[in-house]
Order: structure tokens, then sequence, then C-alpha cells
């Protein structure tokens, strides 16, 4: 089993905590996890676009001039696409961009995102994460001490006033441990972890 060193706040090791290989140490499946990414990011995309192609734009039914004798190019409608105000072409209209992926797939991806941050040395364990006050600079002191910028912290329950500390730093990200994801996993340098939400992402997927 991987060890890591687990942090207090003030960025003192305190002890050494033993990962679960079923959790923390499988083989990192780059397919799996580009094909999560891709998944999640098109299931977020709304697909409302919607324009008017020149048989649903209004008005253009008489033609602009007649056909030969004036010199000009040929026009049947003042609502073909190269007029101003006409249709579109090829217009986008409302569709669904979802992809599915296999329940089963979605945790081996998951795990290799987990995997892939401790064989980086990008996977910080804290003993505990708790703050008095909402105040975004002991966040901020936080992080500093554990030598960390771009980061998502992962918390076993949502501790309030971690999580609005944070909120108002750019590049900081909470989560807690039934709603991380791949995208967010890779998208951040590196992964902070409470000591309580290492065991139950253990419990959960090992």
């Amino acid at each position: 089993m991987a060890k890591v060193a687990v942090y207090n706040m003030q960025g003192q090791q305190v002890e050494e905590l033993e990962l679960n290989d079923a959790v923390f140490g499988v083989d990192v499946n780059k397919n799996l996890l580009h094909r999560a990414v891709v998944t999640q990011l098109a299931n977020k995309r709304q697909g409302t676009q919607s324009t008017l192609t020149r048989a649903e734009v209004r008005g253009g039914g008489a033609k602009p001039w007649r056909q030969k004798g004036t010199g000009r190019a040929r026009q049947g409608s003042i609502r073909s696409p190269q007029w101003k105000g006409g249709g579109v072409v090829f217009a986008p209209k409302p569709r669904d961009y979802s992809k599915k992926m296999n329940k089963k797939e979605r945790r081996i991806a998951l795990k290799s995102a987990l995997s892939a941050k401790v064989n980086d040395q990008k996977f910080i364990v804290v003993d505990e994460l708790k703050l008095d006050e909402v105040k975004t600079k002991n966040m901020v002191n936080v992080l500093a001490n554990l030598k960390v910028g771009k980061a998502l912290i992962v918390l076993n329950n949502e501790e309030k006033n971690v999580v609005l500390s944070a909120r108002n730093i750019p590049t900081v990200k909470t989560a807690t441990t039934n709603t991380i994801n791949v995208y967010d996993l890779l998208k951040y340098d590196v992964c902070i972890v409470t000591k309580n939400a290492v065991a139950t992402i253990e419990e959960v997927y090992a």
C-alpha cells in the first residue's frame, strides 16, 4: 500500500497514512479518463441554441426585382442567407449533447484520476480542515502553509466556513466525497483531502 504524509493546517506532518491500493493504486486508464471528461463536459451543455433558417424568417415573399434586365444578380427573396436579416444556412437547432458512460467505467476513471494524483505526489492529506469564522485570508494562510496554489479541496461533510472562505479564491474549488469527479481532479494541480474524506472514498470505491 502507498503511504502518504498527513499534515495539519499549519503544514506540519503529524502522521503517515496507508492508502488502499484498490482505490489509490490502480493502473491509470487514460482512455477512460478522456471519455469521462468528454462525457462530463458534453452533459453540461444546454443545447438550447436556435436560429432561423430562410424558411422561418418573416417576410421575403416578393421577388426583390425582376429576373433579367436590371444588371444585378438574380434574387428570389430578401430573406436568402446572403441578405442582411436573411436566414442562416444550416442553422443550429436545439439538440441533446449528452453522452452515456457505464457505471463501472466511471468508477475506474475516478480511481484512475485519484491514483494519478498519488503517483504524481499531488495528493495531500490533512488531519482536519476547520475554520472558526468565514475569512478568506485564513484559507489563504492554510494553503500557504501547505505550499499549494491551484487546488481541489475534498471534504467529508460540507464545512460551511471552509467552503465560504475558499469561495472567493479563483484557483480553489471545494467538493465533498459524493461530488468529486474526474474533470475537477485533472483540472486542479493538487488535491487536498481530509483524513475522514479518504476513509469515506475508500469505503465507497474499494
